[in-house]
């Protein structure tokens, strides 16, 4: 499922960058559950969402976009 790639992204990145799902709740401005909704594939990320992440990572929207299987 391609929401939950998005979070699992959002999660490696997060926790590779050393924060806390409080604290980057906190420096998007959105609440823990939604972080959480969003890392566990239950809410789609908006591509606001997504740029806010990236920039919040320091990290542009193509590392965090999942990667696609090559089919051969």
């Amino acid at each position: 499922m391609a929401t939950n790639k998005w979070g699992n992204r959002i999660k490696a990145f997060r926790k590779l960058k050393g924060y806390t799902q409080i604290q980057f709740a906190e420096e998007l401005g959105i609440s823990v559950s939604q972080l959480g909704d969003l890392e566990r594939g239950k809410k789609i990320p908006t591509m606001d969402h997504l740029e806010t992440i990236a920039n919040q990572l320091d990290i542009s929207l193509d590392e965090l976009e999942p990667q696609k299987r090559k089919e051969g």
